[in-house]
This record gives structure tokens, C-alpha cells and sequence, in this order.
């Protein structure tokens, strides 16, 4: 499955046409990207046991902007999964709920085994520079949505288990990926779970509580 999955992401274009003032987050044609992600789905994604999938909404410019692994900065790269690497040592608010969730799984190992981690959008964006989600802008969403069907399209080629996926965020990513899933009969089934950013930014208090109820939703999936 390694080889299949950093295909799918060299396959990725870089053209997009965007609307003026919005800039795309591309990391595939950096090296150091290339090789972090090499190191990362090797150890990982060995195997070609079916996944479930979990959606975010896009890269940010904090983590998979930079790794180009999902939802992994580049300190939680180093520190968690021991993967060297020559990035700014940075934490992103969404990998550290991640990897505190992925913990009480049973671990990275046991995760990865059980979960492809994606986002409904490949690539990300920045305005003014901050990041911008792919459904915060009509003119872009208009702009993305042929992308965004386009690759998930190509995700599905790898094993994944067509069941259920996850979407992490049950605001506009869950609405605007139901849609899509409508249309398309990607899954069964979409489940959403609060994204980890908005947990860690405005749920922090609740976060155990929070943790428990998506991890009882993910150990039903474990192999």
C-alpha cells in the first residue's frame, strides 16, 4: 500500500486556478516532504488490509502543509513517531489532539493498521496569511469541487473499507462531504466527529469527554 499511496500523492497537480488573494498549500515537490512522507507510509501502511477512512477538511499550513502526513506536525513527527526531520519544530493545534486520541487507541501502530487518514480537500489554502478552509468561499468551493471529487476518486482505488468513513468535522466539511457522498455513493455511510481543532479551541474543557465518545465510534472499526 506504501508505494500506491505516495503515487496518489505525487499524482496531485499544482494548477489549480484560484480566486484572487487565496494561495494553495503544496508541499509534494519539496524533498525534505517527499522524504518525511517516504519514512512515514513505510512504517505505517505496509500492508494492504482494508482501511476505514477518516476525512478532514484540507492541510493546514502547520502540519500536513509541511509533512505532508495528515494531521502530523512537524514536532509530533519527530517526538511521537520518531521520524527525523528538518522542519521548524512547531506544534498545530489538531495534531495534538490527534495523537493524545491516537494514544488512547493503543497507539500509532494500531491506528494506522486500522485508519487512512485524509481530508475531503488534497491540498490547502492560505489568505492573508492564516489558513482557509475549501468551503469558507463560495468562488473557491466552485473552484476546488472538481479537484476534490477527482481524489477522492483516486483514494479509493487503495483498499479502503467502503462501509463508513469518518469525517472529522461535524459542521460545513460533514455537510459538504455528505453532499458529495449523495451524488457519488462514495460510503454506505458518513459518521461525524467534532473536528480536533475546534475541540482544542473552543471545547478544550470537554476534551476527555469528547475523546471518549469518538473513540468508542473508532474501536468498533479496529481490526
Amino acid at each position: 500500500m506504501t508505494e500506491a499511496i505516495l503515487a496518489y500523492y505525487q499524482s496531485i497537480e499544482s494548477n489549480w486556478k484560484l480566486p484572487k488573494g487565496i494561495s494553495l498549500l503544496y508541499p509534494f515537490d519539496n524533498p525534505d516532504t517527499q522524504k518525511t512522507m517516504h519514512a512515514f507510509y513505510s512504517k505505517y501502511y505496509k500492508t494492504d488490509k482494508k482501511r476505514w477512512m477518516i476525512l478532514g477538511i484540507n492541510p493546514g499550513r502547520l502540519g500536513a502543509g509541511v509533512t505532508g502526513v495528515p494531521f502530523t506536525d512537524p514536532k509530533i513527527l519527530e517526538s511521537t513517531l520518531k521520524i527525523k526531520n528538518p522542519f521548524p519544530k512547531k506544534h498545530e493545534l489538531s495534531s495534538i489532539y490527534v495523537y493524545e486520541l491516537i494514544k488512547l487507541f493503543g497507539g500509532p501502530a494500531k491506528f494506522y493498521k486500522t485508519f487512512f487518514v485524509s481530508s475531503v480537500c488534497p491540498l490547502g489554502f492560505t489568505k492573508n496569511g492564516i489558513n482557509y478552509n475549501y468551503y469558507d468561499d463560495k468562488a473557491l468551493y466552485a473552484k476546488v469541487e472538481k479537484h476534490i471529487i477527482k481524489y477522492i476518486e483516486k483514494q479509493l482505488e487503495l483498499p479502503i473499507n467502503r462501509e463508513v468513513a469518518f469525517s472529522w468535522g461535524k459542521g460545513k466539511n460533514y455537510k459538504f462531504l455528505k453532499a458529495l457522498n449523495d451524488r457519488h455513493k462514495w460510503f454506505e455511510k458518513i459518521i461525524p466527529q467534532p473536528h480536533p481543532r475546534w475541540v482544542m479551541q473552543y471545547r478544550r474543557k470537554s476534551k476527555e469527554v469528547i475523546m471518549e465518545e469518538v473513540l468508542t465510534q473508532l474501536i468498533n472499526k479496529q481490526a
